[in-house]
C-alpha cells in the first residue's frame, strides 16, 4: 500500500478521500474541483459536508454525524479521522486522516507531507476528537 501524500499545504481533505477511494491526489482533486471544491477553501478542513460529498459522489456512505473518539479499539474498519484541532476566530479546524484495518491490524493513513512514513501506527501521538464511519453500498471500503 502506498499512501497518498497531499501535493498542497491544506490538502488534507482531498488526500485523505484519495485514501479511501484508491485514487490519486490528482484525481481526486480534479474531482473536488469539479464539485466546486478546493483544497484553498478554508472550509475543508472545518467542516465536514465537503469530504462527505466527495465520497457520497464516489459511492460510499459516511455516518450522519460525527462520532465522539473512545478508543481505537472502538473505531470502524474504516473512518475518517479529526486530529491536530485549533481554533482561529472562534472556528474549529482540524487535519484529516483515515484510519483502516487491513488484515485486522489497525494503521492511520496521514496524507502530511512532512512525516516520514504516511502510514502510522504511533496511536499515542494522535489525538482524535471525533470520527466519521466510512462504508461502500453497506459494504466496507477496499482493505487491500
Amino acid at each position: 500500500m502506498k499512501p497518498v501524500v497531499q501535493e498542497e499545504t491544506t490538502g488534507c481533505g482531498i488526500a485523505s478521500v484519495a485514501n479511501i477511494l484508491g485514487k490519486t491526489y490528482s484525481e481526486v482533486k480534479e474531482i473536488a474541483n469539479a464539485m466546486g471544491i478546493y483544497a484553498s477553501d478554508k472550509s475543508l478542513w472545518s467542516d465536514t459536508q465537503y469530504v462527505r460529498r466527495m465520497l457520497s459522489a464516489s459511492g460510499f456512505e459516511t455516518s450522519p454525524d460525527e462520532v465522539p473518539f473512545e478508543t481505537w479499539g472502538k473505531l470502524p474498519h474504516v473512518a475518517l479521522l479529526s486530529i491536530k484541532h485549533y481554533q482561529e476566530d472562534s472556528k474549529n479546524f482540524w487535519h484529516w486522516v483515515v484510519f483502516k484495518r487491513i488484515d485486522n491490524k489497525p494503521i492511520v493513513l496521514d496524507s502530511a507531507s512532512s512525516l516520514p512514513s504516511n502510514i502510522r501506527t504511533d496511536f499515542d501521538e494522535m489525538q482524535p476528537k471525533w470520527f466519521i464511519e466510512v462504508k461502500m453500498h453497506n459494504k466496507e471500503p477496499n482493505s487491500k
